[in-house]
């Protein structure tokens, strides 16, 4: 199952160029690039571990890339996505999101149905990763 979250999710997987060149277009437009890695992906959990503090004062692309390399280092069977920061309304607004790196096996959800009182139907997505830590 392919995790489908952030922007270009649908599309195939980025070459190293492509996410270079998001990259650049982050900082172009003036938005921060930040670096976040999970190794789950649920759909709720919109807070992934963050990889150093956002690179506000990045010009060029010299420091995110080293920092993206670094992680990926660091966590080989994790997602990683990248962030751009839009703080013209004087907020961190996420314009732009996209994982640039998945595990070789994306192990997916499942969907728990639980009947409750007066016949009520409750579900559950639970990580098929967390469910093996059990």
């Amino acid at each position: 199952m392919r995790i489908t979250q952030g922007t270009f999710s649908y599309l195939p997987d980025f070459t190293e160029e492509q996410i270079k060149l998001q990259m650049r277009y982050c900082l172009d437009n003036g938005w921060p690039i930040s670096i976040e890695h999970t190794d789950d992906p649920h759909p709720r959990n919109a807070y992934w571990e963050m990889w150093g503090l956002p690179m506000f004062d990045a010009q060029d692309l010299d420091a995110p890339i080293r920092e993206l390399n670094n992680c990926r280092e660091a966590f080989p069977d994790h997602y990683i996505k990248i962030n751009g920061y839009d703080r013209t309304k004087g907020r961190q607004t996420t314009t732009l999101s996209f994982i640039v790196q998945r595990p070789k096996e994306e192990p997916g959800f499942t969907l728990e149905r639980t009947e409750a009182a007066d016949r009520r139907i409750q579900y559950t997505i639970r990580s098929k990763a967390q469910l093996a830590e059990r």
